[in-house]
């Protein structure tokens, strides 16, 4: 478990949460392993469903803690919150602002130049550990590109003009990223991004884990009590969960192309992992879905520090963080949205 910005994070699916006065106490398989006062906390997110005790919820509705149920994937299940809340509130604020241009554009500036910052990183990276395998002046050159689409969309002054930006820098990172395939380049080289349907090897595996990602982002959106339809650079669609399509754009790159490369590369999926339908789409075949999912599971493990909070985390943890973050800043207390940027 991990409690962060007054929220308490309970990520053992054994984790069982009661009341014992005015105090929220955890149980592992009926042993009491934390215990913290209601007073300090402002919501408790449960991955996997053990429970919590009818006390455990009333005392949760009293204090005006959000108490909310995910399951282990990160797919949202149910909150439990008490008459008194504030997410009218925020979410009035947030409708408020997604409808006034210019905190669309600095907001959606924090999204890309965060993207692209990201992207250009797994750049690097792959010089670093991969160099004697890579065309180096290809990757370098896209590297130094997209160094100049992080500063150029900081100045942009319109929604037009960041997807603009976006858009190329995308194209050229692709392009890149093909660079850094080791095993079956052939196979996996990508023909640019495409989806619905994915035509390729990799962009298959990108948008299958994407999904997960998408999936998570809105969970988290629904946990800090924002709208995840209402977002600041993709805008409204039925049934589009426009503002988690905003905030996983600075976390696709991080979360998900650097494992889709590694799932490759370590040949943990292969060729003929692969289906190619009639109609030319490319889906993963049933058993490399799960090891997939499995691989996912895994690297949400993996404990890195957060560049803002300078505090350790579980990176499965890192879409509620920053839609912590995001809701602070739309309820007025940061003065800016901090993205997540890898160091």
């Amino acid at each position: 478990m991990r409690k962060l910005l007054n929220i308490l994070y309970v990520t053992s699916p054994k984790s069982y949460i009661k009341r014992d006065g005015e105090n929220i106490v955890i149980y592992n398989d009926q042993t009491e392993t934390f215990r913290i006062p209601a007073h300090n906390l402002e919501g408790i997110v449960m991955f996997g469903y053990m429970g919590a005790s009818p006390g455990a919820m009333q005392l949760c509705t009293e204090q005006g803690i959000a108490l909310s149920f995910l399951k282990e994937s990160g797919q949202f299940m149910a909150r439990v919150q008490g008459k008194v809340s504030g997410n009218v509130l925020l979410r009035r604020r947030q409708y408020r602002m997604a409808d006034m241009d210019a905190d669309c554009v600095r907001i959606a500036t924090r999204f890309i130049a965060a993207k692209v910052a990201n992207s250009r990183n797994v750049l690097i990276r792959g010089i670093r550990d991969h160099g004697e395998h890579v065309n180096q002046t290809l990757v370098r050159n896209t590297s130094d590109e997209l160094k100049k689409s992080v500063r150029k969309v900081m100045h942009v002054t319109s929604l037009d003009e960041i997807l603009g930006v976006e858009g190329d820098a995308s194209k050229r990172y692709f392009a890149a990223m093909n660079e850094l395939i080791l095993y079956g380049k052939e196979a996996f080289y990508m023909k640019g991004r495409n989806r619905r349907p994915p035509r390729d090897r990799m962009n298959a595996l990108l948008s299958y884990l994407y999904t997960f990602l998408m999936l998570e982002t809105q969970s988290a959106l629904e946990t800090v009590g924002l709208d995840p339809a209402v977002g600041f650079l993709h805008r409204d669609r039925p049934g589009r969960a426009s503002l988690a399509l905003d905030v996983m754009e600075e976390l696709r790159a991080y979360m998900v192309d650097r494992l889709a490369l590694s799932l490759v590369n370590r040949k943990q999926i292969q060729v003929n992992d692969f289906l190619v339908q009639e109609n030319e789409a490319v889906i993963l075949k049933q058993d490399a879905r799960k090891k997939v999912i499995s691989a996912w599971q895994e690297r949400k493990q993996t404990v890195i520090t957060h560049p803002y909070l300078k505090e350790k985390i579980q990176l499965g943890l890192l879409p509620y963080v920053q839609a912590l973050l995001l809701a602070r800043h739309i309820r007025g207390d940061l003065d800016d949205y901090p993205p997540f940027v890898w160091k």
